[in-house]
This record gives C-alpha cells, structure tokens and sequence, in this order.
C-alpha cells in the first residue's frame, strides 16, 4: 500500500506539471477564460486581470482519476465516497461561481445566498450519508474523551463544512498563498489517517497533495493560473470532509488557523465598518491588510507558510498526545 501511495503522489504531480503548461493553461488563454480583477482590489494586483483561472479542475479531478486507476475498489467505501463527493461537490459550486464571472463578465457571481443554500444542501447530504456507519461522537483533544452530542452533531457539521469552505476560499488571494497553506494544513491528516488505518484516504489526500504541489510550481509568483472558487471551495469541502470521517474536527480549527483567521478578519471588518463606517484593517480577508502595510506579496506568503507550519504542528501533537 505504501507503494501504491508514492505511486499516488508521483503520477499526481507528474500528470499536473504537463497537463498545465502543455494543456490548461494555453486552453484556458485561448477561450479568454481569464481573472476578473475587482475595480476595488489592490492596484498591484490590476496586472493580474486575465491570468487563467479555473485552474482548480486539475488537481480535483488527477488525484481522483490516479485513485481510479492504482485502486479503484477503495471509492466503494462510505467513508472515501463522502471525501470525494465534498471535494466534488463543493469544486461544482465553484466552477458555477467562476463561470459567472468569467463567462457572464459578473463580478459578483454566483449570488451569495445561493452559493450558502448550495453549501448547505451538499453540507447535508455528506451529513446523512456518513452518519449510517459512523456515530455522533465528538472528540475531544488533549482530553482524549469522546462526548456524544446527539442531534447537534448535524448543526456542527454544516457549520464546520460552510465555514471551512469559505474560510479556505477567503484565503485565496495571493500566488501561491492558498495551495501552500493547504498543502501544510493536509500533511497533519496524512499521519492521522495512515496511523488509524485509514490507508485508501491516506492515498486519497497524498495524491491531491502532489497535485496541489504540481499546480503551486505555475501559481507561484508570478501565477501563471489561478485556482478560482473552483479550487478553493473544494478544498474547504476537502479538508473538511477528511476532518470529519477521522473525528478530528476540532483539531481543524488548530491545523485550519490560517483559514479561521481570514474569515475571522473579514467578518470583524465586515461588523465594525456597518457599526461604525470605519475599518479595523486597511482591508480585508487581512493578507491584504499586510500588503498595504508595505510587505511584499511573497513574503506575506511565506508569513502565513509558517503560521501554518507552527499550527499544523501543533495540531499533530494535540492529535496523539
């Protein structure tokens, strides 16, 4: 199984860094599927209007299609199938979101409060689905005891999978920024579920991670693509999807800090400005804040790289002491 795992990341990171430059990306420029830049972005960032977007469908469907072909039989387990319908299902609502934008030429997109009943709906259905062979046990860490919630467990888990979703999409704003983080909050849970026994997604996140490191070589700065809502809202569903099947959800909230401090900084902004017609941050999600305090785009990233280092660590260890 080992074998197959490395086999896993390797052709998932070897399909990735062709398929992009060879395939995607020139596709992507030919049909103007290009960034829409907000009038009220930051102006270092107007350069970036018409950089290729939508560039999440690479690493949703290669860890997924490489899964199919080194281990088909895994995708008949509840357990795999809820991970990969958060990852799909989610990716679905943002490639409807990014084609508003981009098609449409709506900056808005996809109306907010139907992007959260889309959330919402899909938030339930990995609910029902997974709670036929799993129990309402939440986990407790460092206190290693496990509390039967009952009915709130249902509340719990559509609050984590649209938060974590919007927490993770939120983030993405900056080359490379998302897919770094991400890559890092991931490692902690290949160790969880590969110590448990829960080697298929093991496998699973392993290939999305050498897709994920396949897609950061072009969206490093200067990004050559971006993800779109295609690519975050499916790691959000993603991580979230691992995080509950592993009975690790409060830990996300530690390993996730990057993503529960950005959507934490917008909706501050968002409350204190209608309260007082002022701004806490010079704008928000807040790695824009840093931005126009005179850091420089990449070394924001590599800031936030580290956060996320220190809290992933940190999570692992609350997750086996």
């Amino acid at each position: 199984m080992e074998l197959k795992m490395l086999m896993a990341f390797g052709m998932s990171l070897l399909v990735t860094i062709v398929v992009l430059p060879n395939i995607l990306i020139p596709y992507l420029h030919k049909i103007k599927f290009g960034q829409i830049q907000r009038e009220e972005g930051l102006a270092s960032h107007k350069k970036k209007s018409g950089t290729p977007t939508m560039g999440g469908i690479v690493f949703v469907i290669v860890p997924i299609l490489v899964c199919l072909i080194l281990n088909p039989t895994m995708f008949l387990q509840v357990e795999v199938l809820v991970i990969v319908l958060a990852y799909v299902g989610y990716a679905s609502i943002g490639f409807l979101d990014d084609y508003i934008i981009v098609v449409k030429k709506d900056n808005e997109g996809l109306r907010p409060k139907y992007k959260l009943l889309l959330q919402f709906i899909l938030a339930i259905v990995f609910y029902y689905i997974y709670v036929n062979v799993s129990d309402t046990l939440l986990w407790i860490p460092i206190l290693d005891i496990q509390v039967d919630i009952g009915i709130f467990y249902f509340g719990f888990i559509l609050i984590m999978f649209m938060g974590e979703s919007n927490a993770v999409n939120f983030t993405d704003g900056l080359d490379g920024l998302l897919a770094g983080v991400m890559i890092i909050a991931l490692a902690p849970f290949i160790l969880f579920t590969y110590m448990s026994g829960n080697v298929d997604i093991t496998m699973l996140i392993v290939a999305v991670v050498g897709s994920l490191l396949g897609y950061l070589k072009y969206n490093s700065h200067p990004a050559k693509i971006f993800m779109g809502d295609t690519g975050s809202l499916a790691l959000g569903g993603l991580i979230a999807g691992v995080a509950m099947v592993e009975k690790k959800e409060l830990l996300l909230l530690v390993i996730g800090g990057v993503f529960l401090v950005e959507m934490l900084s917008v909706v501050i902004q968002v409350v204190y400005y209608k309260k007082t017609k002022k701004r806490i941050f010079k704008m928000a999600p807040i790695h824009h804040h840093f931005e126009l305090c005179g850091m420089s785009e990449t070394r924001v990233v590599l800031m936030f790289y580290s956060v996320a280092f220190i809290l992933s660590f940190i999570g692992f260890v609350m997750g086996v002491i």
